[in-house]
């Protein structure tokens, strides 16, 4: 079955023109090398590492499918080996909001000044 047309009927990408694209533009590997024919045959068992979304899944390819049905047949077509996603803390801003009482309104221009000057310390 085509690459492109596999990834359509497995839902992981919303239309076989965008899968094209996709795989054309070297955002798919199959059994580790990369792919950039969309008409490139898969089978079961091959693994496919797809980067999407800022995002890297890994599936393996369980069945070949005969058409785009609804979400859960779609699921019974790969099978999602991708590690899971490591939650980085953002530390980045923590603290620098200062903390308000629920329900005291936003703050006056007095408050404000003494926020940018604890800030600024």
């Amino acid at each position: 079955m085509r690459l492109d047309k596999w990834l359509f009927f497995a839902r992981i990408i919303k239309s076989r023109t965008l899968a094209a694209k996709y795989v054309g533009a070297g955002h798919v590997r199959v059994n580790g090398e990369k792919s950039n024919q969309p008409s490139q045959n898969v089978k079961p068992g091959d693994v496919l590492t797809i980067s999407l979304q800022h995002a890297v899944k890994i599936y393996r390819i369980t069945d070949c499918g005969t058409r785009r049905g609804p979400a859960p047949e779609a699921q019974l077509l790969y099978e999602d080996i991708s590690p899971p996603p490591v939650e980085k803390p953002d530390t980045k801003f923590e603290g620098l909001a200062a903390k308000r009482d629920p329900g005291a309104g936003r703050p006056t221009k007095k408050e404000r000044r003494e926020l940018d000057r604890l800030r600024k310390n």
